[in-house]
């Protein structure tokens, strides 16, 4: 059977293929619910406490920014309910708050003890639960239960992948995905690079640039060649322990969209078992239709020794990549990152040599890894272990402002009622939608929450809560979203 993991939403906002626009949920509509989160998150702004987790990275975040730029600072509407007249005014900030006082900027763990306690003993959580929360802008933990526990993360973990390859590799980092041609044109060659979001369509202007340098070697048409590609970059297994498994596709150097073969871009799909053959084949079909002869069926084999590089295609920046990781909790996407951190350590491009890397980066981060094992790079392996500490000390350091190649790490969380896999766990009334940013993470028994909120003095929180042992998914979400939701009234 396989395994119990959370289903990604169909609704964010999409960088690669362009901006998904918003529908009517609940009752009301989700532009009431980015006007109502925007207003909120601007007094956090206005007080200085979020800045490092404002809305105004690339991508994913476009439409939140377009939406608040254009709305007026004295006044906004409601377009939940229309009148004759136009839209009514709905209730908006003062465009500047008093300063904070002392008093009322220093954090009241006693509060957060008094708020939490109550729901840290829920029965929907299980028969385990460790939690952390901490203040981003001290990393002072403000609350602890089994903070240091070692404990199952699930999805969650892909904060931690994501942190080590931004910091190893940057944010403008992209993964290259090459044609090379042997010195006597008649072998050409597909070199995967490791990136699992190469499409058809790329593969197809790759296929063109190929044709022009075939005919500029004075091939008119071009060809014939023999197709052969290499996966040599990545090493040991391609299958993941749970594999096969409509959550992960075979985790090769070379594939088309995820291997997926419902043409969906996220969540639970079919998934080929040769997504390096099903790539050949397809830029084969390509080649031919760009006017190159191909001769015989594409094989594997490494590129021939001083092949010149003929086309390249290049995947969106990491910190897309990171973000897409994030909100719509991508699976191939979190192992290619793990794989592609490994490579830039030194390490070999598997299972084994990303532990390796991701661990040793978070060490030079100078985070708690103690009691951390990274089985794989996107939590759907059981043998992971995080500390509740580990995740929030991430988080805090993805908010710092001497860090901002790793503020992708916040920016891709998914919103609470707007986005990603919490796009569907909050009413459009409920306490924490807009407020509450989380990576979510859901296996048989195991859930978890892990993200940031503003809470009413205007500090970023990052918290996260590990819950293991539950027998209902729903009732554990319940309790952890209350959890999260209760930070931001404290």
């Amino acid at each position: 059977m396989a395994e119990q993991v959370e289903e990604p939403s169909v609704r964010p906002s999409d960088p690669w293929r362009g901006p998904k626009f918003l529908t009517t949920k609940h009752n009301g509509s989700h532009t009431w619910q980015v006007i109502a989160g925007s207003a909120t998150l601007g007094l956090a702004v206005a007080a200085g406490a979020v800045l490092a987790a404002g809305p105004w990275d690339n991508g994913q975040r476009k439409a939140e920014r377009a939406l608040a730029a254009a709305a007026d600072r004295t006044g906004g509407a409601h377009h939940g309910r229309t009148t004759p007249e136009g839209p009514r005014p709905a209730p908006s900030a003062p465009a500047v708050l008093p300063a904070l006082t002392a008093a009322e900027a220093a954090q009241d763990p006693a509060g957060l003890r008094a708020a939490l306690t109550p729901l840290v003993d829920a029965p929907g959580l299980g028969k385990k639960l460790a939690a952390s929360v901490v203040d981003t802008a001290t990393g002072e933990q403000l609350y602890g239960h089994g903070a240091t526990t070692p404990m199952t993360p699930a999805s969650t973990i892909k904060i931690a992948t994501t942190t080590a390859a931004l910091s190893v590799l940057g944010p403008d980092h992209r993964i290259a995905t090459t044609a090379a041609l042997s010195p006597d044109s008649r072998t050409l060659t597909l070199v995967g690079g490791g990136d699992p979001t190469l499409a058809k369509a790329d593969l197809r202007a790759m296929a063109a640039e190929t044709a022009d340098a075939l005919r500029e070697d004075g091939e008119n048409p071009a060809g014939p060649v023999r197709l052969t590609y290499d996966v040599s970059r990545y090493t040991g297994p391609e299958l993941h322990p749970i594999s096969p498994n409509e959550n992960i596709a075979p985790v090769t150097a070379l594939m088309i969209d995820e291997g997926r073969l419902d043409g969906s871009d996220r969540g639970p799909a079919d998934r080929t078992d040769d997504p390096a053959g099903d790539a050949a084949r397809a830029f084969a079909e390509a080649l031919e239709k760009a006017g190159v002869q191909v001769t015989g069926a594409p094989r594997e084999a490494r590129a021939a020794d001083k092949a010149r590089t003929v086309a390249t295609h290049r995947s969106a920046p990491l910190s897309a990549l990171a973000e897409r990781t994030l909100t719509n909790s991508d699976n191939d996407i979190a192992e290619a990152l793990a794989r592609q951190t490994a490579i830039a350590k030194g390490e070999k491009a598997s299972f084994a040599g990303a532990r390796r890397a991701v661990t040793n980066e978070l060490k030079k981060l100078q985070l708690p890894v103690g009691g951390a094992h990274f089985a794989d790079g996107s939590g759907l392996d059981r043998k992971d272990r995080v500390t509740p500490a580990l995740l929030t000390a991430l988080l805090a350091r993805a908010a710092d402002p001497d860090r901002p190649g790793l503020r992708p790490v916040l920016t891709g969380l998914p919103i609470a009622g707007f986005s990603g896999t919490l796009d569907g766990r909050y009413e459009r009334d409920a306490a924490g939608t807009g407020l509450v940013r989380a990576k979510t993470g859901t296996l048989r028994g195991v859930n978890s929450l892990a993200g940031t909120v503003v809470d009413r003095q205007g500090r970023l929180l990052a918290f996260a809560f590990l819950a293991s042992g539950s027998t209902s998914a729903a009732g554990a979400e319940l309790a952890l979203d209350a959890l999260a939701t209760a930070l931001a009234g404290v």
